[in-house]
């Protein structure tokens, strides 16, 4: 099994900053792609960012040039930094993985139990 766990959430003004972290452990080869997908009361789960193995990365239009995601493979790590916050930006944020086990190495999925971003304005 896997286990994806998020820290980094929390309560912060209009303008400011949070760092998301996101730590994957268990029976894991190698992690692919690595997203966080967010969720805004009574809204539908959306995708915020992604990056892949190698580094490439993809945004929402809703957070480019303010969010900013990134990797430690050594630690399979995913961070997100989310710069000058909205009070749209507010909602559960979760982490995503997809990977491969351990022999037989199947493709598989992961997710975070998700942290909460309160932006107050």
């Amino acid at each position: 099994q896997v286990q994806l766990v998020e820290s980094g959430g929390g309560l912060v003004q209009v303008g400011g900053s949070l760092r998301l972290s996101c730590a994957a452990s268990g029976s894991i080869f190698s992690i692919n792609a690595m997203r966080w997908y967010r969720q805004a009361p009574g809204k539908q789960r959306e995708l915020a960012a992604s990056i892949s193995s190698g580094g490439s990365t993809n945004y929402a239009e809703s957070v480019k040039g303010r969010f900013t995601i990134s990797r430690d493979n050594a630690k399979n790590t995913v961070y997100l930094q989310m710069n000058s916050l909205k009070p749209e930006d507010t909602g559960v944020y979760y982490c995503y993985a997809e990977y491969l086990g351990l022999p037989p190495y199947r493709s598989l999925q992961a997710w975070g139990q998700g942290t909460s971003v309160t932006i107050s304005s």
